[in-house]
């Protein structure tokens, strides 16, 4: 399955939720004192372990440059905000302090790189360097949001279970195939509320927000300074609109569309991955040695088409002892379409895969579901799922999904029907989803810039507008970058980075509408 970004509650419900905290906070002395004193705990930091398995595993990050280390803390949270004299729960931090003048410093820049279920212990050090100018004035910190990694991390299955689940014929053809999806995901379902039921119920998008906010509190900072990717701007879109007179310089990149429900954002998917797809395939056609996976744009689409039947009736070698199956090949060829930088990879790993291998192909598969190579899963897909399905208020049978599916083939002949049994994951789901769609409504708020990628598989383009729109009129300032891949800053581009830069670092703001390149 997709490491989906999807959008979350509405005003209604996240309104209720603020509601019912002041009442606690309000109403009740000792949670009062409770909530206070957890604003003024002090953060011991230290270096850096090397990340557990629920984050991915690996090395202890690498210095930087300069030779500054990476520092870890651990922020006590409540386990229910509507609660917050009640139990807490570990909220881990990371980061690199400013580098620059000391005097110029503005404050902590927190990060957040989406998912759900990303782990910002691991990816903020692995992208550091991209930020290097940001930390002339801000700290860069981030951390791992509630259910995630060392942040109370949901757990489900263990490592042998996920490498059936996700092996599994997530594209049912016939009654027998749809009877064993669905016995599929109840199992996994049923184990991440076993193992992790008394989390489940506090992981939505509005209970990170609360973190964040005591997050900026516990970091000494009046304002929050933000950089939200990918589902971090949704969760930057629904911290604002809870706390408008709390947001500092906030950049939103590769922006989920705040207006859709689940089925409508997985929808938006099949088009965007296909659109990147498309544009692959017209890349490498139009290169001037031959395209090695086909004589034209869509001779390389029939191509892959034709290999993914083959796979649904007959896997391939992949990874010892693992084989390549249409499931694993999908996921693999969709997540080499979130960076132009992997599309070398995956006309390697077609090429390799009409000849009988496929070994990166897996590989690929593997780094979307978060398997390292010693064959360990990170909490990545776990924590995506449980998030999701504890903010999305739809619930969809395989009655539904099969009404739906020519919408979701029109979309996408590759990718439709992928997306659409996907959005069957959360229907015996043990907690009820919260709403609709988030309201990310921030009235008050200062100026947030949003950039959108007329390329981006993940995010279509069309959402950073919508979130533009829903942040209010003197909000959201909209920059658009014409360009491939999932996000925008990272691509390197100048002019994305002199705009995003000169707003975080100066104050800058861009004019609304302002295109790069």
């Amino acid at each position: 399955m997709l490491t989906r970004t999807q959008p979350r509650a509405t005003a209604l419900a996240a309104a209720l939720l603020l509601s019912s905290t002041l009442a606690a906070c309000g109403g009740d002395s000792e949670g009062a004192e409770r909530a206070e004193d957890l604003s003024q705990q002090k953060l011991s930091w230290k270096d850096c372990p090397a990340p557990d398995a629920a984050q991915g595993g690996g090395d202890a990050p690498s210095p930087l440059p300069g030779g500054a280390a990476w520092q870890c803390a651990t922020m006590k949270a409540p386990l229910d905000w509507s609660d917050p004299e009640g139990d807490t729960i570990d909220i881990a931090l990371i980061r690199a302090a400013a580098g620059g003048d000391k005097a110029r410093r503005i404050g902590s820049l927190v990060f957040n790189f989406g998912g759900p279920g990303g782990s910002g212990i691991t990816t903020l050090p692995a992208f550091a360097e991209e930020y290097a100018k940001l930390r002339t004035r801000y700290d860069l910190v981030s951390f791992d949001p509630r259910g995630v990694g060392r942040s109370a991390g949901v757990e489900c299955q263990d490592d042998q279970e996920l490498d059936r689940y996700f092996q599994q014929d997530a594209t049912p053809d016939d009654a027998s195939e749809r009877k064993q999806l669905v016995k599929n995901v109840e199992a996994f379902n049923s184990a991440c509320e076993k193992n992790s039921g008394r989390t489940l119920p506090h992981v939505r998008t509005t209970d990170a927000a609360r973190d964040m906010n005591l997050m900026r509190q516990v970091l000494g900072d009046d304002k929050l300074y933000y950089f939200g990717i990918s589902y971090g701007t949704e969760l930057g879109g629904v911290y604002a609109h809870l706390f408008p007179d709390k947001v500092g310089r906030a950049v939103f990149d590769a922006v989920v569309d705040p207006t859709q429900d689940a089925e409508q954002s997985s929808l938006g998917q099949a088009k965007g991955f296909q659109l990147a797809l498309d544009n692959f395939a017209e890349d490498c056609a139009s290169q001037e040695d031959a395209c090695p996976i086909g004589d034209s744009a869509k001779d390389v689409k029939d191509r892959i088409a034709k290999l993914l039947k083959d796979l649904d009736e007959s896997p391939i070698s992949g990874i010892p002892p693992r084989e390549l199956t249409q499931t694993a090949a999908t996921s693999g060829i969709a997540q080499s379409l979130y960076s132009k930088d992997f599309w070398p990879y995956l006309t390697q790993g077609l090429e390799e895969a009409y000849e009988g291998d496929g070994r990166v192909l897996m590989a690929l598969s593997d780094s979307m579901n978060g398997r390292n190579e010693d064959g360990e899963y990170s909490n990545i897909q776990a924590a995506n799922v449980a998030i999701n399905c504890a903010d999305d208020k739809q619930r969809y049978s395989t009655e539904d999904v099969e009404k739906k599916l020519p919408a979701f083939r029109e979309a996408s002949p590759l990718f439709g029907d992928y997306l659409a049994w996907g959005m069957a994951g959360c229907t015996d789901w043990a907690v009820d989803g919260q709403a609709d769609h988030p309201d990310v409504a921030a009235d008050g708020a200062p100026p947030i810039l949003v950039i959108g990628n007329t390329g981006d598989p993940a995010t279509p383009y069309e959402g950073a507008r919508k979130m533009a729109r829903a942040l209010g009129e003197d909000v959201g300032v909209e920059l658009t970058y014409k360009g491939q891949g999932h996000g925008a800053y990272d691509s390197k581009d100048t002019c994305v980075r002199k705009n995003v830069d000169a707003y975080l670092l100066d104050g800058t703001v861009p004019k609304s509408g302002t295109v790069c390149p």
